[in-house]
């Protein structure tokens, strides 16, 4: 039985087919298409589930991800599952005694995009929870993938490893930059307003006695202004500075009186 397609934009690269190998438990179905859907996949086979199917405890671990179970394609044995795929990775954490390549899930999920623009199809085996693919499974495969964990506890959930699997293909599908200012409604202050704090707490300073000796008022004064350029700070932590000093300047004055 083929899954039911998921590609709706004509023209679209075919997405790869997660292909879940004799899974024990419904729970981890469910987290797998969750994981899935979160990156944009829907294309699931499963392969000779031990609890039969449909699972309801599938249904329920998948969160609002469901239809990726409904369009599942359920077949009996791997080479049925695999049999129109052009190019097919194994996901497995042990050393197998075979001769093939072994990338990272990155590296993977490149070749995969590489492929899939070409039109071509592309299966991902993950394993059983208990015991991960066999190597007949294995040898079926063109490429191993591996994830880089603890050498001492690499033994990853099927929820898991189709997880950094999926966020690897989705991470690559969009330029989304490694970090972002959050402003809250606010933005950054320009030169000019910086400028403007900076002559305000020197006045402040300088009404205290702040720049003394007067032979180190210059660098004195520099490293403040360098310390204002630094800070990137916005227009809203402008205005609470300059109202910090003019709170500071007015009890100073009540307390003069």
């Amino acid at each position: 039985m083929t899954e039911a397609k998921s590609q709706t934009t004509t023209g679209a690269p075919i997405q790869p087919a997660f292909i879940l190998v004799r899974p024990q438990m419904g729970e981890n179905i469910g987290a797998a298409a969750r994981a899935m859907l979160n990156f944009g996949l829907e294309r699931m086979r499963i392969v000779d589930p031990r609890d039969g199917w449909p699972n309801p405890k599938a249904n329920a671990l998948a969160s609002g991800a469901g239809r990726v179970l409904d369009a599942a394609g359920i077949f009996p044995d791997v080479p049925r599952a695999i049999a129109d795929c052009d190019f097919v990775f194994a996901t497995t954490g042990l050393k197998r005694e075979m001769v093939k390549p072994v990338v990272t899930p990155e590296r993977a999920m490149q070749m995969v995009r590489e492929m899939a623009a070409a039109g071509k199809k592309v299966g991902i085996l993950f394993g059983p929870e208990r015991t991960g693919l066999e190597n007949d499974d294995v040898a079926l495969a063109n490429v191993i993938v591996t994830v880089p964990t603890n050498p001492d506890f690499s033994s990853l959930n099927l929820g898991q490893c189709a997880l950094l699997v999926a966020y690897e293909w989705g991470r690559q599908q969009i330029d989304v930059p490694p970090e972002i200012m959050m402003l809250a409604r606010t933005e950054f202050a320009n030169r000019e307003e910086v400028e403007k704090l900076g002559d305000h707490f020197e006045e402040r300073l300088d009404a205290a006695g702040f720049f003394f000796p007067p032979t180190k008022s210059a660098g004195m004064r520099l490293n403040l202004r360098n310390m204002w350029a630094r800070l990137n700070l916005t227009r809203a932590e402008v205005q609470t500075f300059h109202g910090m000093l003019r709170q500071i300047a007015y009890k100073l004055r009540q307390q003069g009186d």
